[in-house]
């Protein structure tokens, strides 16, 4: 049981990251979270040779640690396919976060919902796993009948606990992608 929920927070945990990473009309240093700049032949985090500051709601100002890697950091936002243009002045870059047209609107939601549909699958195998161990306790004699169900019935209340955390944080993003 408290393998399956350790799971299911791990699982929670990674949703609100990913949902961090999609991009809604203001600008967040979450955004860049996934960006992968390739510097001193390995691809490092964004957040580990650049300072990332948000000095206005729609602007984001990236200053690298070390100013020779401004071309690669700029590519790898490119690269990352965040619809944005970075733009640099030889010390930092800097990235005007347009608003988002309706149809990028409905993609992003869309997404979000995608998103929100796998995390539900991993919550049900999860909990399926679950009651594969319950089983094969039951079979070596180490749960009996009556605590099989009473465990799987926990079990099922754990599940629909989170995946009515995935409902309302899918919930929270699409208002606030649709708000923008």
């Amino acid at each position: 049981m408290a393998d399956s929920e350790e799971k299911m927070q791990k699982a929670i945990h990674s949703l609100t990251d990913t949902f961090a990473a999609i991009r809604t009309g203001r600008a967040s240093a979450a955004l860049f979270d996934k960006v992968r700049v390739d510097c001193y032949g390995q691809k490092s985090p964004l957040n580990q040779v650049a300072t990332i500051a948000i000095p206005e709601a729609r602007t984001v100002v990236i200053q690298p640690f070390d100013k020779s890697l401004i071309g690669d950091i700029e590519k790898a936002i490119q690269a990352a396919d965040l619809g944005l243009n970075p733009s640099n002045d030889g010390k930092v870059i800097r990235i005007a976060i347009p608003p988002l047209t309706a149809d990028r609107r409905k993609e992003l939601v869309k997404q979000a919902k995608a998103d929100a549909e796998n995390y539900r699958t991993q919550i049900r195998n999860i909990r399926r796993d679950g009651n594969d161990a319950l089983k094969k306790q039951q079979k070596s004699g180490e749960l009996t009948e009556d605590g099989l169900k009473s465990e799987t019935d926990k079990l099922q209340k754990l599940t629909d606990k989170y995946i009515a955390e995935i409902q309302k944080l899918y919930d929270a993003k699409e208002k606030e992608i649709l708000e923008g």
